[in-house]
């Protein structure tokens, strides 16, 4: 969680320093780019963000570790081979994505030309970096995630973007010159995260066990027929949160393209509390539903969910609150994002309320599920663009991806319920959500109707909220789960009450074994 609050932070400030560096054109035009290189690298990575978490875990927890090399090497091979072909036809098909997204402003064309071919040199290592660092959370292994991804990328770009825009007090900055410095700490941490792997794989290879060529193609077989409908459905899910930004360019300008994406960046910082999350209790899902454990698989879905709530929450209420002043740091011209932001954030309170749903229905081996609700979601989100970007600009964006995003929540929520008998319903998440709300959404707005909404009163509302937030938080510590977050020992018994989703996923949850770890 701290290594998704620093990711999510840092993208924040480097979006405020691209937007006050480059005028809003050019900063649109980096945006455009780089929602086209997270697209590429999507579509690269084949869906093995979760077939690399979901195989290793489950062949773990079935006694057949001695296939994991032939599971790695199944999911990591391909990637590679199509994420060189995709960075290939990115370099050379820059000038064509510039002119569609561009089209409006052609005295930044060239700059958005060499901006595209300079990501595209990057691409490789950003989906190899994903799916490397994947492959390390099948063996329940967080730190590399948190120290390379999260951490160290996140701080080389912070630092090289806030290095150009320094050097823009001496000379005027480029657009490819933000690029390469978006882009270039992709490769320390592509050769760390093998190095990684590496030493994980090694670490629990089993001693002197041959694979026979059967096992191998069997594995390979499986492991594809489950990627292979989540590999289109994280296209389509990268699609759903990247394309707009692409339509916006290339229906309404690179302008309102600009206020879109720095109105929306918000999300990204939701997103990252969501994936420290999920990607913590990912492989032990995994291994509950391999084991049919569906007491446990409900237990770490629910807790997480009161969790994501109650970090996210208070994000949203408190942007929708702060809008103006949030919009107002990048920039006067930004301001005109704040409708933009109320409806994002208020689609985000319905999507982490459900918790990590999408992930969960993967899990359970649904993932042509899966691929059919995010492609109904695509659908609604381009549909919508198509019909209110010409009109209502960065707004109607807004209103497609919010309608997405219900979609994409409530369509798993309805069908893990009735396929896997889990919702995200446990009482964490309903104290978590109604204290965010308490604090953060009424309280503020008692405040603000008698103080104002100028500087007075959102700061005397923040005063008063925060404190009443984390003394109740801290007061309901118990149904909120928050003393799974302790570091101190505990007795055998509180640990095991206390760490229940653990032990018991691990398959752990024997007396003695209670004791002994204790």
């Amino acid at each position: 969680m701290a290594g998704s609050a620093l990711a999510g932070g840092t993208g924040v400030i480097v979006t405020w320093v691209v937007a006050r560096v480059l005028g809003a054109a050019e900063a649109g035009a980096f945006f455009a780019a780089t929602a086209a290189f997270v697209l590429g690298g999507g579509l690269a990575k084949l869906g093995t963000q979760t077939g690399l978490v979901y195989w290793p875990a489950r062949l773990r927890a079935t006694g057949r570790d001695h296939l994991l090399g032939a599971c790695l090497r199944a999911g990591l091979v391909p990637v590679l081979v199509l994420a060189l072909v995709l960075s290939a036809t990115m370099f050379w098909q820059a000038p064509a994505i510039a002119h569609l997204t561009a089209a409006d402003s052609p005295d930044v064309l060239a700059a958005h030309t060499a901006g595209l071919r300079m990501l595209a040199l990057f691409l490789p290592l950003q989906a190899l970096t994903d799916a490397l660092l994947t492959a390390t959370r099948g063996y329940k292994a967080m730190r590399p995630t948190v120290t390379l991804d999260r951490i160290l990328r996140s701080v080389l770009q912070l630092l090289c973007v806030g290095g150009v825009g320094i050097a823009t007090m001496w000379t005027a900055a480029s657009l490819p010159a933000m690029a390469f410095a978006w882009a270039v700490p992709y490769l320390p941490v592509a050769v760390l995260a093998a190095f990684a792997l590496r030493r994980i794989y090694f670490a629990g290879k089993p001693d002197s066990h041959r694979t026979r060529r059967s096992e191998r193609l069997d594995v390979r077989r499986e492991f594809w027929r489950f990627t292979g409908p989540r590999a289109l459905a994280s296209v389509a899910q990268l699609a759903l949160q990247r394309v707009d930004v692409l339509l916006v360019a290339a229906l309404g300008g690179l302008a309102p393209a600009a206020v879109y994406a720095v109105a929306g960046r918000f999300v990204v910082l939701i997103q990252f509390a969501n994936q420290g999350i999920s990607q913590s209790v990912q492989p032990r899902l995994a291994e509950a539903l391999a084991t049919g454990d569906r007491s446990t698989a409900s237990h770490l879905y629910q807790t997480a969910t009161g969790w994501l709530v109650l970090v996210t929450w208070p994000i949203n209420l408190m942007v929708i609150l702060y809008a103006p002043v949030y919009l107002r740091l990048f920039g006067e011209q930004y301001t005109a994002g704040v409708t933009v932001v109320v409806v994002l954030a208020c689609a985000m309170l319905v999507a982490t309320g459900c918790g990590m749903v999408d992930m969960v229905l993967a899990m359970a081996g649904r993932t042509s599920w899966n691929l059919i609700n995010v492609l109904v979601a695509l659908g609604v989100t381009i549909g919508l663009d198509v019909l209110l970007i010409p009109r209502y600009g960065a707004l109607g964006a807004a209103i497609g991806l919010a309608c997405a995003m219900v979609a994409n929540n409530l369509l798993p929520l309805i069908q893990v319920g009735r396929a896997a008998r889990l919702h995200p319903f446990g009482r964490g998440t309903l104290v978590a959500g109604a204290l965010s709300v308490v604090c953060f959404g009424v309280l503020p707005r008692i405040v603000t109707a008698v103080a104002g909404t100028g500087a007075i009163g959102l700061t005397t509302a923040t005063v008063l909220a925060v404190p009443a937030f984390v003394a109740a938080a801290w007061a309901l510590r118990g149904p909120l789960a928050l003393n799974a977050f302790s570091f101190r020992r505990k007795s055998a018994s509180s640990q095991t009450a206390a760490s229940s989703g653990r032990l018991a996923a691990t398959g752990k949850t024997s007396t003695n074994k209670s004791r002994r770890t204790g």
